[in-house]
């Protein structure tokens, strides 16, 4: 019997190349949907060249497509992005290839959404799947409106809400941190007691091939978390492990690293280390799925892998 045939988009980026991997490996099929002519990429079957963004025909790329892996978008990263640029990338184009995917019949749909379209950089409590999705930016509203989208199409849909993602290739603030733990310097962070919930961009995979796999119809969205939520100064603490050095946090009164951060023009910085945003996997774990690793064995592999 033939494997399965997956369409992924977004197969070049920082989550997609992880899927393209993880979803070869499997023992799928994956025919990736590119936006320009360029290699292949290692571990896709096929190739198809398109815009999202514009109005084309997708029936040829997903012909005998069993399910689609939608992880292309822009990402909220991209800051001073207009709000109608999150919406064209991340809401229309999703619908487009959700309407392509329902008329070719395809069985199962995909979306990496985000936490970021149920509420915003931080949560005063646990964030579960029963809260009333409350974004707070551009980049969330986006994603709900995709999620929202695909509920009215008819398809097979999962929306798959990751937090905050760590990985070979991240960019953002978990780059950041990377760039901080491989200094020399102590740290000032060790009175920040805000605690974040991570997810590894190999746990995320495994949590795609979960939906993939599911034997029932879902047509929900579903948060993808790793149980343990950790401080800056935990994750500071994992990542330098990984390097084979000691913490070096040091406990510096959080109002003293607050007027730092705003002298040196990193109120932003600040408002999301010194925040909580913590959630709660209740839907893939009844699914069966488990993450690859804790976060701090996953941030410690991480780190390995940068050195």
């Amino acid at each position: 019997m033939a494997a399965r045939l997956i369409a992924l988009t977004g197969a070049t980026g920082f989550i997609g190349r992880h899927l393209l991997r993880s979803l070869s490996e499997r023992g799928y099929r994956v025919r990736v949907l590119l936006r320009r002519p360029v290699e292949v990429p290692e571990g896709a079957s096929s190739a198809v060249v398109g815009d999202l963004t514009r109005p084309m025909n997708m029936a040829a790329a997903l012909a005998g497509v069993d399910a689609v892996v939608h992880s292309a978008g822009l990402a909220q990263t991209m800051s001073g992005t207009p709000e109608d640029d999150f919406r064209s990338s991340n809401t229309e184009a999703t619908l487009r290839l959700a309407e392509a995917a329902a008329r070719a019949r395809v069985q199962r749909f995909v979306f990496l959404s985000s936490v970021r379209a149920q509420t915003g950089i931080s949560a005063p409590g646990i964030v579960t799947e029963t809260d009333s999705p409350a974004p707070t930016d551009a980049y969330g509203r986006s994603k709900l409106a995709a999620e929202e989208a695909l509920a009215g199409t008819g398809l097979d849909w999962i929306a798959l809400r990751p937090v905050l993602v760590y990985g070979a290739g991240v960019r953002g603030n978990i780059a950041t941190l990377m760039r901080l733990a491989r200094t020399t310097a102590p740290l000032p962070f060790g009175r920040l007691d805000a605690r974040r919930s991570l997810v590894s961009v190999e746990s995320l995979a495994e949590a795609v091939v979960t939906v993939l796999e599911a034997p029932d119809p879902l047509r929900r969205p579903l948060i993808v978390s790793e149980p343990e939520a950790l401080s800056v100064a935990e994750m500071i603490g994992a990542l330098r492990a990984g390097l084979g050095r000691s913490p070096g946090v040091i406990p510096v009164p959080a109002p003293l690293l607050a007027l730092a951060c705003r002298l040196a023009g990193r109120e932003a910085s600040y408002a999301r280390l010194s925040s909580s945003l913590v959630a709660r996997t209740d839907g893939l774990s009844a699914l069966g799925w488990l993450p690859a690793a804790s976060s701090r064995e996953g941030l410690m592999r991480f780190a390995r892998s940068q050195s």
